[in-house]
């Protein structure tokens, strides 16, 4: 399993905390250990770019997700598929004005997005009531159960 963390902003960030929880994610949903992730961290105005560019939305955002080979999570006792999971792109700007609101680390919030980002690399998606509660349930467990094997969650 390939990840590389790309932080082409001046924020300081655990490259080996996001390399870890990625791997921890895609572990636990039986992604190929093939498999190959990028974690990018951009500033605001790379992020705003890519957000009009791909979802026509303004401004920058959190968390971007660009899925190459639209693999989705193993099944048990099957094998799972290889490829190229894809890209994740993160805001730490962004994610720091969240962290705050949250009353958390900017590392905690960086976690998170980078959950959430592999969740939406695997096909999980939040438009519907049904989807959102089962991603963000997901997205908690897996990060939650993460943060306690680091002996790091809080209540």
């Amino acid at each position: 399993m390939s990840i590389d963390v790309l932080n082409e902003t001046e924020f300081e960030v655990d490259e080996l905390e996001l390399v870890a929880c990625s791997r921890f994610v895609m572990d636990q949903l039986r992604v190929h250990p093939g498999a190959d992730l990028c974690v990018r961290l951009v500033d605001e105005d790379a992020m705003t770019t890519l957000h009009v560019q791909w979802m026509d939305l303004p401004g920058p955002t959190d968390v971007m997700s660009f899925p190459m080979d639209e693999l989705t999570p193993g099944r048990e006792g099957e094998e799972p598929e290889e490829g190229i999971l894809g890209d994740i792109v993160l805001c730490p700007s962004v994610a720091q004005k969240q962290a705050a609101h949250a009353g958390h680390a900017l590392e905690e919030e960086l976690l998170l997005l980078t959950t959430h980002g592999i969740l939406h690399l695997l096909g999980f998606d939040h438009a519907e009531p049904e989807e959102e509660k089962e991603m963000f349930d997901l997205q908690r467990t897996l990060l939650l159960t993460f943060l306690a094997g680091r002996g790091r969650a809080r209540g």
